[in-house]
């Protein structure tokens, strides 16, 4: 089961680091790191119903689940803005 509650230490730290390694690629670059990135985490996670959840979610087509408490809300994934060097 996927995982879609708060649960990244450091949060802002990560999305710092992410927006930074997009810093300087272009918009095709930043694309192709992108879905470097969801393959080495989807290897990671190795759970095809997981991933195919996952998938789901990302679109916006996934089965509607029971509401969550508010200290433990839904992740909202986020695209990254391309700065152009």
């Amino acid at each position: 089961m996927l995982n879609t509650q708060a649960n990244l230490s450091a949060c802002d730290d990560f999305y710092d680091a992410l927006i930074q390694a997009h810093q300087g690629l272009s918009t095709e670059q930043s694309h192709a790191m992108n879905a470097r990135l969801v393959l080495l985490l989807a290897n990671h996670i190795g759970e095809p119903d997981t991933l195919r959840h996952a998938l789901q979610l990302a679109r916006g087509s996934a089965p509607a689940q029971a509401p969550v408490a508010p200290e433990r809300a839904a992740i909202t994934p986020v695209a990254p803005v391309h700065a152009e060097a």
